[in-house]
């Protein structure tokens, strides 16, 4: 694995914690556990991209990054859903307006959680 992946994939790891243990708490901040949950799906996207030596726009839409993925990976494609529902979690809901429950925190979690298992497979780590 290249050094610059294995980076982007500790720093994905990083925000799966937080973003489990956040959803986890008595008191849960469910825009931070959503925020962590696109912050890991975008670099494990990315960290797919870096191994393959693709080079990728900065952008948060993992939609974009997905379509890139899916010509190296295609079991990839298989993720559209999941980023769809992510991707707005990186800005949109970090201001007020729409307010965010347990149950989207928890989908956005499993969203993650799909997204980043696909990404290890790929990158041949254990899941």
């Amino acid at each position: 694995m290249r050094p610059e992946t294995a980076e982007w994939v500790e720093i994905a790891e990083g925000d799966f914690r937080t973003a489990s243990r956040e959803a986890a708490v008595a008191e849960p901040n469910f825009r931070a556990a959503c925020f962590h949950a696109q912050q890991c799906a975008e670099k494990y996207l990315k960290a797919v991209l870096t191994e393959h030596g693709i080079h990728f726009p900065k952008t948060h839409d993992l939609e974009v990054l997905l379509a890139s993925v899916s010509r190296v990976a295609t079991q990839a494609s298989r993720l559209t859903n999941e980023t769809k529902n992510l991707t707005d979690y990186a800005v949109v809901y970090r201001y007020p307006g729409d307010e965010i429950d347990s149950a989207e925190a928890n989908q956005a979690l499993t969203d993650c959680a799909n997204i980043r298992g696909t990404a290890r497979a790929v990158l041949g780590l254990e899941q």
